[in-house]
């Protein structure tokens, strides 16, 4: 029998306790919680491994303040970094989470130097160039939870509005994990059926403004914190498939060069995620309006990106 994949999670916060949760409950490998704050990572890691009778998935959780433990991992999801606060952009994060992430990244290289990286730390087509830096890591090893979770919120703000199954929702959103990412309609549908088709644009403009400011709706609902469940679950997809080698198409900050003439940055954009991870940029013809859209959010990213200094 081969042995147990490894995962690490980085930062035993809301985020990633709850990556933890969810990565076990779907038995995808051993857990490796680690935080800077002693007993932190230990106590949510046993409290989580005291769960596994209870839900029946057979796992090891560990928790652990020294990266040495980390050693071996297949994956490492970094959610380490300050949360926003109301009033704060993903922006006002730029300086502090960059030096946070700089030294996560370092550590995980050098005891997990074949692991792929899944960046949730904000902002986030940002920190996903920094790790990517830091690391020097292939490409296709280094990419940005963003995607997922925005089309996550559009498929649910849709959902809502024409009383139908989640299930039955497909929805795409591109570029940058901010107030300038591009929600598809056009790509979008209910059971195969183009939204365009079942909701008047006003409508669907309302849904698309929605999920711009998703993560600011949940910040100023909760006022002493930010969204966890929905980034979290997001993570572990994306690690689901490359760990089980699904090949699944899904959107995540990759790394772009010629691809949409995005010229060398990280931004949003539907890739196959398999065992090697990002196995393939999908490239989809925009409309004129999409295309300026995309290259406005590329351009707010690549604004980011100038200001950190690595």
């Amino acid at each position: 029998m081969s042995a147990r994949k490894k995962i690490t999670v980085v930062g035993a916060g809301n985020v990633g306790a709850t990556a933890a949760h969810w990565a076990a409950s779907k038995e995808l490998g051993d857990i490796c919680l680690i935080d800077v704050v002693e007993g932190l990572p230990q106590g949510k890691a046993l409290d989580l491994k005291e769960a596994a009778p209870i839900e029946g998935f057979d796992c090891d959780v560990r928790g652990t303040n020294d990266y040495a433990d980390t050693a071996g991992s297949d994956i490492a999801i970094i959610t380490a970094g300050l949360p926003r606060k109301p009033g704060m952009s993903r922006d006002d994060l730029l300086a502090k989470n960059t030096e946070i992430v700089r030294q996560v990244t370092e550590q995980i290289a050098r005891y997990s130097p074949k692991a792929v990286l899944i960046i949730v730390s904000n902002p986030l087509d940002a920190m996903v160039y920094v790790a990517h830096q830091v690391s020097g890591f292939p490409v296709k090893r280094v990419l940005g939870m963003a995607g997922v979770l925005d089309s996550a919120r559009f498929r649910t703000f849709i959902a809502e509005e024409l009383n139908v199954s989640v299930r039955e929702v497909n929805a795409f959103v591109l570029g940058g994990h901010g107030d300038t990412m591009v929600p598809l309609p056009r790509f979008s549908t209910v059971a195969g059926i183009p939204l365009p088709e079942l909701l008047p644009a006003d409508r669907i403009e309302a849904l698309v403004d929605r999920t711009r400011k998703g993560g600011g709706e949940i910040v100023s609902l909760l006022k002493t914190g930010s969204a966890f469940y929905a980034p979290s679950a997001a993570s572990v997809e994306m690690a689901e498939s490359i760990l089980k080698d699904k090949k699944r198409v899904l959107p995540c900050a990759a790394y772009c060069d010629k691809e949409y003439g995005v010229g060398g940055y990280y931004v949003g954009v539907p890739v196959k995620l398999g065992s090697e991870g990002v196995e393939e940029v999908v490239e989809i013809e925009l409309s004129e309006q999409e295309r300026q859209d995309f290259m406005h959010s590329v351009q707010a990213v690549q604004e980011l990106v100038q200001k950190i200094n690595v």
